[in-house]
């Protein structure tokens, strides 16, 4: 998952249309810390005593219904991230202080300071193609 920082900064960027599966996060201090996933279904993990239980909910009893998708940070997977890329991507390559994206452009090659997380490699790599496209854009 990508962390916090980079998901904000690319969110003015993204168009996202929520699937099943995909993650989020509310920027409110009461649950800021808590990612959420798109899901049809709740599935809740139940231990007691030793036996493990999965329990299928239709809802979750809790006090926010609803928020609008505006309000909301998506954290885009890896395999999300690579397919935005998919124009520009010409590879990830590990060195000892993590990890590099070199992308054909837009306008010129590119290489991506290092990240910790592949992820927040991937992430880098589209801030870069996304944010260059708008200057152009301009």
């Amino acid at each position: 998952m990508i962390s916090r920082e980079l998901a904000r900064e690319l969110k003015p960027y993204l168009d996202w249309e929520p699937r099943n599966g995909d993650q989020f996060f509310i920027p409110r201090p009461e649950i800021g810390d808590s990612v959420f996933i798109v899901s049809d279904m709740v599935v809740e993990l139940i231990n007691r005593n030793g036996d493990t239980r999965f329990h299928f909910n239709g809802t979750v009893e809790w006090a926010l219904d609803s928020v609008q998708a505006g309000e909301v940070v998506w954290l885009p997977r890896e395999d999300q991230l690579r397919e935005r890329l998919s124009p520009h991507f010409l590879s990830l390559d590990a060195g000892p202080d993590g990890y590099v994206v070199t992308l054909s452009g837009p306008g010129r090659a590119h290489h991506t300071a290092p990240e910790p997380e592949v992820a927040d490699a991937y992430a880098r790599a589209l801030l870069y193609v996304v944010s260059a496209a708008s200057a152009t854009a301009r």
